[in-house]
């Protein structure tokens, strides 16, 4: 099986690939060939399953040569994160929207050259397709309504694969992800930043001023439990599924209060005061609760206990 991942060397794809490597696609068969592409490189080396390309995934020079063969499965991670894509939206549009719409034409040109062999495609879309405010509760008919260019473009992806989908063409499966916990520090252009930021200081004891109140809600999912998600996602039987495609999966709906709570359980006391930026806090400390059903009775899940999400959102990558 040949395995393409875009953005492949970023906080969840490096995640997904150790993963892919050890396990394999499951029931679909074992990884033959895992291409990866990202504008920068660096990673499993040494294995000789893996095909690394620097590059932008929706050029025409990148795609062509890696399309040759056929491809079996692609995640599609790659992108620029929202308050990065507001800052500058022409490299929010060249990457989030026209190299998206690039790969997917390009994937779906296989079915036709290969007798209708639909590639199947695993697009991690973001709950920034919701929009904000927040209604009092979400679930699987809350209407998205983005309101950054980042939600808007993670829309468009998400109607054009089901669409690509119902003409035959591709097979996708679109997840609307949160932020995901804990990433690394420099992690630029994700205004959830002080959801990871809170992680890394518990973890060396420093104290920390957070951007948004004690009494903050928000939406936290672990990165193994975001890899365990888009990996179920693949794995799914085509004839199972909905004819949207897209999939909110569950959650923890946590305030920031019961998450320190939870750091000083692990790490011991370590300082935090509190100065609430409004727009962080509106963004990202206004969450209400999250239950989609359909995504339940597929089989995604969340971190299970606030525990168990201070354990898994600290694992290295080769762990997660």
């Amino acid at each position: 099986m040949r395995v393409l991942v875009t953005g492949a060397g970023g906080f969840v794809g490096t995640s997904l690939v150790h993963r892919l490597l050890r396990e394999g696609m499951a029931q679909r068969g074992d990884v033959s060939e895992l291409v990866l592409v990202d504008r920068q490189m660096g990673l499993a080396q040494g294995d000789a399953r893996v095909t690394t390309v620097a590059g932008d995934f929706g050029s025409l020079e990148v795609l062509e040569p890696l399309l040759r063969k056929p491809v079996d499965v692609v995640f599609h991670l790659a992108s620029v994160p929202g308050a990065q894509a507001e800052a500058d939206p022409a490299a929010g549009d060249s990457v989030n929207l026209w190299g998206m719409l690039a790969l997917f034409e390009r994937l779906a040109q296989q079915a036709m050259q290969y007798e209708g062999r639909a590639v199947r495609v695993v697009y991690a879309s973001s709950v920034a397709a919701l929009g904000e405010p927040s209604p009092r509760s979400v679930d699987e008919h809350t209407a998205p309504r983005p309101t950054i260019s980042y939600g808007t473009h993670k829309l468009v992806g998400e109607l054009v694969l089901a669409d690509w989908t119902r003409r035959g063409m591709l097979d996708g499966r679109s997840l609307r992800l949160p932020g995901i916990v804990a990433r690394p520090e420099l992690s630029s252009g994700h205004g959830s930043a002080f959801m990871s930021q809170l992680f890394r200081v518990a973890q060396r004891g420093e104290a920390y001023t957070c951007p948004v109140s004690p009494a903050a809600t928000a939406w936290w999912m672990s990165r193994r439990c975001c890899v365990d998600n888009l990996l179920h996602a693949a794995r799914m039987p085509s004839a199972s599924l909905h004819a949207e495609r897209v999939w909110t999966p569950p959650v923890l709906h946590l305030s920031v209060g019961q998450i320190v709570d939870a750091l000083r359980r692990r790490f011991g006391s370590f300082e935090i005061d509190y100065a609430p930026v409004e727009r962080i806090e509106q963004r990202f400390g206004q969450q209400p609760p999250l239950a989609d059903s359909r995504a339940i009775e597929a089989g995604f899940r969340h971190d299970g206990t606030i525990d168990g999400l201070v354990e898994a959102a600290l694992e290295s990558g080769a762990k997660a």
